[in-house]
């Protein structure tokens, strides 16, 4: 498995209120609230499998055991976490494997242009492939140093720290390559289907023309 490298010991610093920004109708959050529709499944690593498949450049799926799947390059991402609840927890490190690594050794087709992140339960997630690739983007195992724990998304949930965080789907399986958009899980609920907080971009009412997925 990948590993995190050896912390300082010592707190990390944190940010001074002066220099503190969070997204508009957000507050700040000490600590990490338990968030998460349904059950927390369990893990069974000898029937863990990662699956990307879709509109793969070589028309195959590709899949990768647990083992397999945390042995990719391992790195570190300094990051915020925003709910569309109104909590921001700040300055957190996610580690974990970028997702441009997964595109990277299974890349989609040229049209391609959405992802569809899926999880345990049938719980699912649909991201612009721009967003997806970011360098930011992280299926994460770690934080702070620590493993995942079941409640918050172990062994792998993805990351997307410049959406909010329902666009990173705890629990992660696999990736479908979409030539097509079309909502996941919560956007089939009536919530926005890109999902910048920066935006406040809430709830789909708020959807502007070219937000969503064509009629």
């Amino acid at each position: 498995m990948g590993q995190p490298a050896e912390r300082e010991s010592g707190e990390r610093a944190t940010r001074g209120a002066a220099d503190l920004q969070l997204p508009p109708g957000q507050r700040l959050q000490k600590g990490w609230p338990v968030t998460h529709y349904g059950p927390v499944p369990k893990f069974r690593p000898e029937r863990w499998e990662f699956r990307v498949f879709g509109a793969t450049a070589d028309g195959e799926k590709h899949c990768w055991t647990h083992e397999e799947f945390t042995a990719l390059p391992y790195t570190t991402v300094e990051a915020d976490l925003h709910c569309v609840t109104k909590f921001s927890m700040v300055g957190a490190e996610w580690g974990g494997i970028p997702a441009r690594t997964v595109v990277e050794i299974a890349p989609p087709a040229p049209d391609v242009t959405h992802v569809m992140v899926w999880a345990e339960y049938g719980f699912s997630s649909n991201l612009r492939l721009e967003d997806f690739t970011s360098d930011r983007t992280l299926f994460a195992t770690h934080k702070d140093g620590e493993l995942l724990t079941a409640e918050h998304g172990f062994p792998l949930r993805l990351v997307v720290p410049h959406l909010y965080a329902w666009k990173g789907p705890k629990w992660v399986r696999g990736v479908e390559y979409m030539t097509a958009d079309r909502r996941g899980f919560w956007e089939e609920r009536g919530y926005h289907n890109v999902g910048d907080p920066w935006r406040e971009q809430r709830y789909s009412y708020q959807e502007e023309p070219g937000d969503g997925p064509e009629l």
